[in-house]
C-alpha cells in the first residue's frame, strides 16, 4: 500500500510539472548584428523578462535585421523583434519594399516605440565626401539586400536628386561586413540606420579617419514631409572619435514589434517584466536612457497596438488609441 502511495504521490508530481512547463511560454525576440545597437537591447530584454520569473522565458536571436525579422514574425519563427518603423509601415501595407510588395503582414502588432534610429553616413575622410551630392561616382556602401538601411538610403539619394545608379558603385552588405569594406579602404562610404553610438561605427573611427556627412536644410525637410515616419536629429559632438561638431540629419525609430498569435497575457507579462523596472531597462543602452519614455513608447507607432500592451499603457495611465 504505501508503494502504491509513492507511486501515485510521484506520477502526480510528474504531471504537476509537465503542465506547469506546458503553461510557460517561450518568446525568441529578434535584433539584428552584434555590432548594432538591436542585439544589445533585445539581450537586456530577454533577461528582464526571465529574471520575472512570472511563466515566461525569453531569449534573443541576432538576426539579418528589420526585414528579416517581420518576414520572421509573419511565419512565427519569432514572436517579438526589434524593427524600424518604416518597415513595420512597408509590411503592414504590403508596399515600399520588395519583401513585402502585394504581400502585407496583417498580423504585426506594436509594443512600444523605443529610440531614434539614426542614418548615419559614414565617410572617410581621405575620400573628400562633405554632401550627399559627393557621393555621386563613389563606392557606397548602401546596406545588405532588402535592408531597412537600404530603403533609407534610396530615399535620402532621392532627396538630392541622386539614385543608386549615380553612385560609382553600390555595395550591399551588412553593417559588420560594409565596417570592414570601409576600414580596408576598399569602400568611400557607409550608409548605416542604427542608434547613436554603435559599436561599428565605433570601431571604424578608432581606426578610420572619418567624416559624418550631414542630412539637413530643405532635403531633410522634403524627406520628413514625403515619409512622415522621419524625423530631424543632431548627432551629438564627439558621439565618435574625431567628430567634434554635432551633425543634423534624420531618423526612423526603433520599436517593439510582436504579432497577433501572441496572447494578450504574455504580451502584458513580457511588458511589466521590461519596463516596470525603468532604471534597470534604461541601463540596457544609452540610447534608452536618453530617448525612452512611456509616455513617447506609443507615439508615431505604424500598426495596430497589441492588446496586451493596450492594457499595460492604461494601467499607467497613458493615453492609446
Amino acid at each position: 500500500m504505501t508503494r502504491n502511495l509513492l507511486l501515485s504521490a510521484a506520477l502526480a508530481a510528474s504531471v504537476a510539472g509537465s503542465s506547469a512547463l506546458a503553461q510557460r511560454e517561450f518568446i525568441t525576440i529578434g535584433s539584428g548584428s552584434t555590432t548594432g545597437v538591436y542585439f544589445p537591447i533585445a539581450s537586456g530584454m530577454a533577461k528582464l523578462i526571465n529574471d520575472a520569473n512570472d511563466g515566461l522565458r525569453a531569449n534573443a536571436r541576432s538576426t539579418g535585421g528589420s526585414v528579416f525579422n517581420v518576414t520572421a514574425l509573419g511565419s512565427g519563427e519569432l514572436q517579438m523583434a526589434t524593427v524600424q518603423n518604416d518597415i513595420a509601415f512597408y509590411a503592414y501595407n504590403g508596399k515600399g519594399v520588395d519583401a513585402f510588395n502585394n504581400k502585407p503582414v496583417k498580423s504585426l502588432r506594436a509594443i512600444a516605440a523605443l529610440y531614434p534610429e539614426v542614418i548615419h553616413i559614414v565617410a572617410r575622410k581621405d575620400a573628400k565626401i562633405n554632401s550627399v551630392e559627393d557621393l555621386k561616382g563613389k563606392r557606397v556602401v548602401v546596406g545588405d539586400v532588402g535592408s531597412g538601411t537600404e530603403q533609407n538610403a534610396a530615399q535620402i539619394l532621392e532627396a538630392y536628386g541622386l539614385s543608386f545608379k549615380d553612385l560609382g558603385q553600390t555595395v550591399r552588405v551588412n553593417a559588420t561586413q560594409g565596417a570592414q569594406l570601409l576600414q580596408d579602404g576598399r569602400a568611400d562610404v557607409l550608409f548605416y540606420t542604427v542608434g547613436i553610438g554603435a559599436s561599428a561605427i565605433q570601431q571604424i573611427a578608432l581606426t578610420t579617419p572619418i567624416n559624418i556627412v550631414p542630412v539637413d536644410g530643405k532635403q531633410a525637410r522634403d524627406i520628413t514631409k514625403k515619409y512622415p515616419y522621419y524625423v530631424t536629429v543632431n548627432i551629438p559632438t564627439n558621439s565618435y572619435k574625431g567628430q567634434n561638431v554635432f551633425v543634423p540629419t534624420v531618423a526612423v525609430q526603433a520599436m517593439l514589434l510582436t504579432t497577433d498569435k501572441e496572447s494578450e497575457d504574455a504580451v502584458y507579462k513580457a511588458m511589466k517584466a521590461m519596463f516596470d523596472k525603468q532604471d534597470a531597462f534604461k541601463a540596457l543602452h544609452p540610447n534608452l536612457e536618453k530617448y525612452f519614455t512611456l509616455q513617447k513608447a506609443v507615439k508615431g507607432l505604424p500598426v495596430p497596438l497589441h492588446p496586451g500592451a493596450a492594457k499595460y499603457f492604461k494601467e499607467k495611465n497613458i493615453s492609446v488609441k
